[in-house]
Parts: structure tokens; sequence; C-alpha cells
């Protein structure tokens, strides 16, 4: 569908605003892809997920603005913010 497309484009173009360390832009896409992702009822891809932050909605980059560790049966990633998310592997 467009939203899923739509959804799609914007993880793209926050991974590159993020990437180039435009952090402001990177969550202004952020935001405008689960807003989309709200108004058709999708959810989001599980790439794009894993890397956001549910807080304070940044693109996270692993070593940049976010830690990740392994923890026992499961992966612990923290955001600059203070937010952490847990994942089993």
């Amino acid at each position: 569908s467009v939203a899923e497309k739509r959804i799609e484009r914007l993880s793209d173009l926050a991974r590159q605003a993020a990437r180039s360390g435009e952090d402001d832009l990177a969550r202004r896409y952020v935001r405008r892809a689960r807003r989309v992702a709200e108004r058709n009822r999708l959810s989001l891809p599980e790439r794009f997920k894993r890397f956001t932050c549910d807080r304070c909605d940044a693109y996270l980059i692993p070593g940049r603005n976010a830690r990740v560790r392994a923890r026992g049966t499961h992966i612990v990633v923290t955001c600059e913010c203070g937010e952490q998310a847990r994942y089993p592997y």
C-alpha cells in the first residue's frame, strides 16, 4: 500500500539523516513514520522498531547514540536519553 511504502521511505530517510549527524531531522522522520502507521493501522517494520527510541524518537546508531549489550538471554539497547529496550536472541 501507499502507507507502507511511505513508512519504508521515511525509515530510509531517518537512517541517512542519523548517519550524517542530522539528529533532529532523523527524529522528525521517525515521528512522521509512526504517525503514518498509526493512522493507517499498520505495524512498523521490525528493523524500524529496533533502531528507534520509544521515548525520544531518536534513530539509534550503536556506538554513536546507543549502547548495545548482551545480557544473559537478551540484548539491551540503551539510548542517550536513558531509555532501555530489551530484545531476546
